[in-house]
């Protein structure tokens, strides 16, 4: 099956470097998933933990990832991204499919 978001090289270096520093045990994987959902729409969560029943469970170059199976829909087609800036670092996570607003 093929994993239903994109994982940036950047993000891929950053996740692998927490997974490196911050001594995540090697049985743990990267879960990708979504919060909320009322009328603030839905927030993505990214965590380290361990595969439970309803996981989907995906590798990308090397890096296991899991995702609820009842989350996938809300991902589909989604992007995360690493972004470091004076201001802010962090993980983004965008939809290339939708395209942006523009307010008047």
């Amino acid at each position: 099956m093929r994993i239903p978001i994109h994982i940036t090289s950047r993000a891929l270096s950053e996740i692998k470097n927490i997974i490196t520093n911050k001594n995540i045990p090697e049985n743990y994987a990267l879960r990708v998933g979504v919060k909320g959902g009322g009328c603030g729409g839905v927030s993505y969560a990214l965590g380290f933990d361990q595969s439970r029943e309803g996981d989907q469970q995906f590798d990308v170059e090397g890096l296991s990832v899991l995702i609820e199976k009842k989350h996938v829909m809300f991902l589909m087609g989604m992007e995360v991204d690493f972004h470091e800036s004076n201001e802010a670092r962090g993980f983004v996570f965008t939809n290339p499919e939708i395209p942006k607003r523009h307010d008047a």
